[in-house]
């Protein structure tokens, strides 16, 4: 059964947007032992917790002095080159500092920073969703450390050295650049062509090449195609394959890849990339809506995987998004490709016009013509049926 909007008699099940509030809150004064081997992507932890009360409308339970704390510990991550030195722009995760007077040691420890793909998407939209103008980012030094990742065949790795390369950091790169309204020297038709190559005989999309379709990587490479003005190069039979296999995911919640469990995390994978793609009104609702409620802590707030196991940040940042994709009365709208709430959305596109306005730099200006139809609608043949 599918509605653009569940009557109350649906609704049975409240969300407890308080007890999720609080539940974020806490994640930003203090974390758990449990999450100590999480200490090099605290800034994630950090997302899904900001932006997760912006999409419970709750930001306002942060103090100005909060604010301001989180804005400069995000900072406190930013990774700048020296002059002469290989392009290593962006966030890093972790912020482990060594205070010496030993040059040798500070170069040798030198080598080993550098900006992190998913830690400088989830750090920007952090700076994004706070209210902060990114003035002290310098947008050419990242872009330029994001064009190094790009591999030969199209793909990204999260950073310079001593990582894989896969889908998941095609999305990170193509959301940096997009937020950044700066695409600088990375390769798009490189891209293309590295998605492309990846979207399975089932049309489902996997990490790389003949790897298994995944809900997950399908959502980061339509995404991706979608931020970098590239999806409508699909042609119509494929983006066809593409909602059939999402729709397909769905049980009741829906599932990550066939034969395999739901899980709370893919209301938003999957429901995410049907929702850049315009199909997202052929799901059932009021099963999706039900199980993510299944997986709600009443206690303390938070949602988890699955029903009667431990919350997290993750599953409950995207447990929220999904609810919101079903238009749950109480929350923000969420821009699906950009996996931000539209207040930020809104913030950020001030912030692109206000660049635009004064920038004289040709190199900004030519790179944000190339995707001003971003936000073009994809019609489907198999919705008008």
């Amino acid at each position: 059964m599918s509605h653009n909007t569940l009557n109350i008699e649906e609704r049975k099940e409240p969300v407890l947007f308080t007890k999720h509030a609080k539940y974020f809150i806490r994640f930003l004064n203090v974390l758990p032992a449990r999450l100590a081997s999480h200490d090099c992507t605290r800034p994630t932890i950090a997302f899904y917790s900001v932006c997760g009360l912006d999409v419970l409308n709750s930001l306002h339970l942060l103090t100005p002095q909060m604010r301001k704390d989180i804005i400069e510990w995000i900072y406190t991550g930013l990774v700048e080159p020296y002059e002469n030195e290989p392009c290593r722009g962006g966030f890093q995760g972790s912020r482990v500092k060594i205070n010496s007077d030993d040059k040798q040691l500070l170069d040798s420890i030198r080598c080993y920073q550098w900006g992190h793909l998913a830690m400088t998407y989830t750090s920007i939209c952090v700076l994004i969703t706070l209210g902060d103008d990114l003035s002290r980012l310098n947008r050419q030094s990242i872009v330029d450390g994001v064009a190094t990742n790009q591999r030969s065949d199209g793909s990204f790795s999260a950073c310079i050295n001593g990582c894989e390369s896969d889908m998941r950091f095609v999305y990170c790169a193509a959301a940096i650049c997009h937020l950044l309204d700066y695409w600088g020297n990375v390769d798009k038709d490189k891209m293309y062509s590295f998605i492309k190559d990846s979207i399975r005989y089932d049309y489902g999309v996997s990490q790389s090449g003949e790897g298994e379709s995944h809900g997950g990587t399908t959502f980061c490479a339509i995404a991706a195609l979608h931020l970098s003005g590239q999806l409508g190069r699909l042609d119509e039979k494929t983006l066809e394959g593409i909602k059939r296999w999402c729709l397909f995911r769905q049980i009741d919640g829906f599932q990550g890849r066939p034969n395999k469990p739901v899980d709370t995390c893919y209301s938003f994978w999957i429901g995410a990339t049907l929702r850049i793609l315009n199909a997202f009104t052929l799901t059932d609702y009021i099963e999706n809506r039900k199980y993510i409620l299944e997986t709600q802590d009443t206690i303390v707030g938070g949602f988890s995987k699955w029903a009667q196991s431990s919350t997290d940040p993750f599953h409950t940042y995207f447990g929220i998004c999904g609810l919101s994709f079903l238009e749950e009365p109480g929350l923000a709208t969420v821009m699906p490709s950009l996996n931000i709430a539209m207040p930020a959305y809104k913030r950020l596109q001030q912030l692109h016009a206000q660049w635009r306005t004064n920038s004289t730099d040709d190199k900004y200006f030519n790179s944000t013509k190339e995707h001003e139809s971003d936000t073009d609608t994809i019609t489907s043949p198999l919705i008008k049926a």
